[in-house]
């Protein structure tokens, strides 16, 4: 089967996003929030704008680490588990639908300027065409997309005339007052036209149509986003300036108004009609994208199959597009207007602030299928805002927004229990959580077994398959190593026993078929070559497996117990381990693993004859001395024991330091000598000393706290500014 080539160019893919955005949230919107706080709504509209940014941000780097993914439900499925991705898929689902009923509610204001009818009885009308947008969704009507593309630009060129004619006849007396319910207004204000932004990250889910992803995806949606909050600003502007408040408070067709007041009832008809045009066809690609979810979720097994399939003759999820219409159609006859605008506001901004918290989880795991080409900037302060202010955000919406989520969450968790529970699939944050998060989020089982590790996923045409049961030390291999050879060489230093074990291990996403990612590997089969002339080059027996899983963590633990190892010795980045609810897998490691652990992190050194080991206080030397002594043996290496003390220190405790060493050394055979030295900064001392050196050992890291979650402080201070090659040891009690 061929692969869909990448077609979409960055003009493309911003008209499609403004193309998301463009409908109900100018078209009917504006008068119902100017309500809510004057002629300030302007600024409600800009305010909106900044807080849903950092979602773009985030779900572009999300995009393009799974750009065929389909969008926010998976994401979150992924960083959450299933549990969390059934409460995503209904919030989005009702998010959807919810906007494209309010537009159909809006498509009914536009048609009564033009049918003459009563505006009680809009919402029949908005119900029968609700009817047609059903069958054409279930026929499968084609070509749809290059109507839409005409509806937005008529649209965009129609409100481009509405600010030529309409700013100009601005009246300042219309202006005032800016606040009609001073700053608390404002801000649920800008609350309830979040849900104007919401199409913005709409492009995200094709993404791997989309040329360059990297560099187009986040271009597009910050261009769109500008355009439309500068097309949002102003319209919102000169309606305010055109329209007296009491009347623009309930108008439902703003648009229209403003049309007729500076052009005349015939501009005004043919405005209404580009109105009716317009919400029509968003109401259609709404149900469109709204009923994709339950389809999406069915073939996920975390909702009744029946919602998966498709009719025979029309290739359409039908139960999924009646089911979507139905729960539209309840919507209009029972909610007012206002209420729709809240609840669709209030399901987003629960979806945007996942998408940041997404965006944390997958940073701070480190997941090893997570390669996002594009990195949102100034992480995570962006993500931290986002999160923040959608929080703020929800609160200003109201009671019954917020125990329609709960609601929501409550439903999505049953129907999990219920159907979804089935399924093998876990998220990263089970996976690396720490207690917290999994008690509070997952109930998690601590003394839960596990079965044995499944040998048969291991690529038996390069390999034997089987784990040397005696190895000493194991070695995962992530492919992302400097050097593969050294961190073999290391682990073969630490190794007292005869056979040191290294296990290439792929993780993939649960998504994916373990099976479509077992064939031949090139790459495996240099690395078997290169490890082969490793251990005939420096005389050590070393076996080498290659393992594809959909648990990293789990598979690791796994090799841990049935080699019966003395350590487990993996490549590192210097980054710590400590989080408040989540950890990279290096955290989860070290908690679990039954052995000793050493991290390498390589710097590049490749010969190693001078060794520097230095300890903070309390930390058992003589243990450190012994395993740092193996390792200057195994090098033909020297060995240094520095202390670093501050300037305080006595000359007589500095004394006392250096005999107290120089009698740890004497058991070690290779050569030795200590050092003791004052300095204010220890982390400097030691990065200017190791530049000495060729390899720096060093103890634990010191506890991480909440700063260093928030604030990205995440390194190990000593190891980043090793100037040499480190050794990180973590040996257990």
């Amino acid at each position: 089967m061929k692969k869909l080539e990448r077609s979409l160019n960055l003009t493309s893919v911003i008209a499609i996003s403004i193309g998301g955005m463009l409908g109900s949230g100018i078209f009917v919107l504006p008068g119902i929030a100017a309500a809510k706080t004057g002629s300030s709504i302007w600024l409600a509209y800009l305010l909106a704008a900044v807080c849903i940014l950092p979602a773009a941000l985030s779900k572009s780097e999300l995009a393009t680490a799974m750009p065929s993914s389909g969008g926010t439900y998976l994401y979150i499925e992924r960083a959450f588990g299933p549990i969390f991705g059934t409460i995503a898929g209904i919030g989005l689902w009702l998010s959807l639908l919810l906007k494209s009923a309010f537009a159909l509610v809006g498509f009914g204001a536009y048609l009564s300027v033009l049918a003459k009818m009563p505006i009680g009885v809009t919402k029949y009308v908005a119900i029968f065409f609700l009817g047609l947008i059903l069958l054409l969704n279930i026929f499968g009507v084609k070509k749809v997309g290059r109507v839409q593309i005409v509806i937005v630009s008529i649209s965009l060129i129609t409100l481009a005339m509405v600010l030529v004619f309409g700013l100009p006849t601005v009246d300042p007396e219309l202006l005032d007052p800016f606040y009609s319910d001073g700053a608390m207004g404002l801000i649920s204000t800008v609350a309830f036209v979040y849900i104007s932004y919401a199409g913005v990250t709409k492009v995200a889910a094709i993404a791997g149509e989309i040329k360059n992803p990297s560099k187009n995806l986040p271009r597009a949606m910050i261009l769109s986003l500008f355009i439309m909050t500068l097309i949002y600003v102003s319209v919102a502007f000169a309606l305010v300036g055109n329209i007296p408040m009491e009347q623009l408070a309930t108008d439902l067709h703003p648009i229209y108004t403003i049309a007729a007041i500076n052009g005349g009832s015939y501009i005004g008809y043919i405005v209404a009609i580009i109105g009716v045009i317009t919400l029509i066809s968003m109401a259609n690609s709404g149900v469109l994208a709204a009923s994709r979810f339950p389809f999406a979720m069915a073939m996920d097994k975390l909702l009744p199959e029946f919602m998966g399939k498709i009719h025979s003759k029309y290739l359409t999820p039908v139960s999924s597009i009646i089911l979507t219409c139905i729960t539209m159609a309840l919507v209009i006859l029972f909610l007012d207007v206002v209420k729709i605008a809240k609840l669709a506001s209030a399901f987003m901004v629960m979806m945007f602030i996942s998408v940041n918290i997404c965006v944390v989880i997958l940073r701070e795991t480190s997941a090893q299928w997570y390669n996002p080409t594009y990195k949102s900037p100034l992480y995570p302060f962006v993500q931290i805002f986002g999160i923040v202010s959608g929080i703020v955000l929800l609160i200003f919406l109201g009671f019954i927004p917020l125990l329609a989520i709960l609601t929501i969450v409550l439903l999505g968790y049953l129907i999990y229990l219920k159907i979804g529970k089935k399924t093998a699939r876990t998220g990263i944050l089970r996976k690396y959580g720490h207690r917290p998060a999994l008690y509070l989020l997952y109930n998690k089982n601590r003394n839960n077994k596990r079965e044995p590790l499944d040998l048969s996923k291991i690529n038996n045409s390069v390999l034997d398959g089987k784990i040397a049961s005696e190895a000493g030390v194991v070695i995962p291999l992530f492919g992302n190593e400097n050097s593969p050879e050294m961190l073999l060489e290391i682990g073969a230093a630490l190794n007292k026993k005869e056979v040191t074990q290294a296990v290439n291990i792929t993780e993939v996403p649960n998504q994916t078929f373990l099976d479509a990612v077992m064939e031949d590997n090139p790459k495996i089969h240099s690395l078997a070559r290169r490890i082969s002339g490793l251990a005939r080059a420096r005389k050590v027996k070393i076996d080498f497996e290659a393992v594809v899983t959909h648990d990293l963590s789990e598979t690791i633990q796994e090799l841990s117990e049935q080699t019966h190892s003395d350590w487990m010795v993996m490549g590192w980045n210097a980054r710590a381990h400590k989080g408040i609810l989540v950890r990279n897998p290096i955290g989860w490691f070290v908690d679990h693993v039954n052995s000793d652990f050493a991290l390498f992190r390589d710097n590049g050194v490749r010969y190693i004859s001078k060794v520097v080991m230095a300890l903070r206080p309390g930390r058992k030397d003589k243990n450190f001395v012994a395993i740092a002594d193996r390792v200057c043996m195994f090098y033909k290496a020297s060995l240094t024991l520095l202390h670093v003390v501050n300037e305080e220190t006595s000359d007589a405790e500095m004394a006392s330091i250096e005999a107290s060493s120089i009698a740890l050394l004497r058991k070690a055979s290779s050569p030795s000598n200590v050092i003791v030295k004052r300095a204010k900064n220890p982390i400097e001392s030691i990065s200017v000393t190791s530049a000495e050196y060729d390899l720096l050992i060093i103890g634990t890291t010191e506890k991480g706290n909440w700063q260093n979650v928030l604030f990205g402080k995440n390194k190990d201070r000593f190891a980043d500014s090793s100037a040499c090659s480190v050794l990180r040891l973590t040996v257990k009690d």
